[in-house]
């Protein structure tokens, strides 16, 4: 383990981080990255026929343009999954080749394998490959910054059920 890598670990153990809601933050991420790369974003479409009903408005001067508002809400979604796509990019570049791999054969790829048939493929034990796989997911969060704190409230309480408060 690198000595970037220890000290993010440091970091990680030293905040009340809330490590089962971090570790679904990162596969969250991950499931959408790996959608958007596999099929690409999908537009919504703007209804042509409103309702039948009539309406009955008050003189508020507002403009709706529906169309307008879906084409915007497409562009910002698109560029929003393109940018998250890079950003893990960015912080897989940080990982060594081996949790790489792992996060690539468990996340990443088109037709994912369960672990066990992955670990035999790369030859480790299927312990390594659960520590190798927790480990990359606890580094990936600190790179994308997908911590989730623990609320203060709730660390007191952790605190006084251990002794220490």
């Amino acid at each position: 383990m690198s000595k970037r890598q220890m000290n993010s670990f440091t970091i990680f153990h030293s905040l009340p981080v809330d490590e089962a809601a971090t570790r679904a933050a990162v596969i969250g991420f991950l499931e959408e990255v790996r959608q958007y790369r596999q099929i690409g974003y999908i537009r919504e479409l703007a209804s042509v026929t409103h309702s039948y009903s009539q309406r009955y408005h008050g003189a508020t001067h507002a403009i709706h343009k529906p169309t307008e508002q879906v084409a915007l809400r497409n562009i910002d979604r698109e560029a929003e999954l393109r940018r998250k796509s890079e950003l893990l990019d960015q912080a897989m570049g940080g990982l060594t080749v081996m949790q790489r791999e792992v996060i690539e054969r468990s996340y990443l790829a088109g037709e994912r394998e369960y672990d066990f048939i992955s670990c035999g493929e790369m030859g480790i034990s299927d312990r390594t490959y659960r520590r190798i796989k927790a480990s990359a997911l606890k580094l990936l969060a600190i790179a994308m910054k997908l911590e989730v704190l623990v609320e203060p409230e709730e660390r007191t309480a952790t605190l006084s059920v251990h002794g220490v408060g």
